[in-house]
């Protein structure tokens, strides 16, 4: 059991500790809210009842763009996190990595607060706007965020993650030289810095060509047989149908459908072939 618990705003916890006749409950108030259960053995990604909104101006009544957001990510599992552009996928994987506050609800990476530095350790992120430093080579961008995370990789680790995603005969060409789709893979060339025990990769495949696809669509299956967990946003379908375990489907700014693949495609359909992309245009008619 943690010495200490990390609590986010708005949140009411519940720890459960082992004792010899069962469970001892520890009840911490934080603020009246919401409830969230730490388990000896935590998930790698806990959401409970995350709720943010946003106002274009101060004087404008603000929008809500998660509505109460719950997920529990398994250790070592590919998660496709799937929903057309809006959906609310981007500001969800923000509050995971701790880049924002929710407005309420609680998040834990590992039992821990996304903020703390524990967790960012274990977390190996692609935005899905990243700056690049253009006037560095490949293989430097790659360098100085192995040297900024304290990493221990050496010149031939950080070789061999340009290797990784296909970039060793650009591994001297300044970025700025780049293409969209090879940025994008020295983009997740970064993620993978210090073997992570947790990938988010948000809209990763966007700018690849058929190759870049196929290749980094392996890359995540060779992670996810190390043990990594992989915790990815997209609005390309069928690229979430060649990787996930599980995919959680989220329509303006609420889940609609958490589950295996399979499971939620034949959920309240009468045949048994249909595509991600079939169900999605099926139930976004549903909506309107």
């Amino acid at each position: 059991m943690r010495d200490a618990l990390h609590l986010m705003p708005g949140a009411r916890c519940m720890m459960l500790r082992r004792g010899t006749m069962g469970y001892l409950h520890h009840q911490v108030l934080y603020k009246p809210s919401n409830l969230c259960i730490f388990w000896d053995m935590p998930n790698a990604i806990t959401l409970e009842n995350i709720t943010r909104s946003f106002r274009n101006h101060f004087w404008q009544r603000s929008r809500e763009v998660l509505k109460g957001i719950s997920l529990d990510i398994q250790k070592g599992e590919v998660f496709g996190f799937l929903g057309p552009n809006g959906a609310g996928k981007t500001t969800t994987i923000k509050i995971i990595t701790g880049l924002i506050r929710p407005d309420s609800g609680c998040a834990t990476i590992f039992g821990l607060h996304p903020n703390s530095l524990a967790a960012k350790r274990r977390i190996g992120f692609l935005p899905e706007s990243p700056y690049f430093y253009e006037h560095l080579t490949g293989y430097e961008f790659i360098k100085i965020h192995a040297m900024l995370s304290g990493s221990n990789d050496e010149e031939d680790d950080v070789m061999h993650l340009v290797e990784r995603v296909g970039l060793a005969d650009a591994r001297d060409v300044q970025l700025r030289s780049y293409s969209r789709g090879m940025l994008q893979r020295i983009g997740i060339a970064q993620a993978l810095v210090g073997s992570p025990d947790l990938l988010i990769l948000d809209e990763p495949l966007t700018g690849l060509d058929p190759i870049g696809r196929k290749d980094i669509k392996d890359l995540i299956l060779e992670e996810k047989d190390k043990g990594t967990t992989i915790f990815f946003s997209s609005h390309i379908l069928p690229d979430a149908e060649a990787v996930c375990d599980r995919v959680g489907i989220i329509i303006e700014g609420q889940m609609r459908e958490v589950g295996r693949l399979n499971d939620v495609l034949k959920r309240d359909i009468e045949t048994d072939a249909i595509t991600l992309e079939e169900w999605f245009v099926r139930h976004a008619k549903k909506l309107e």
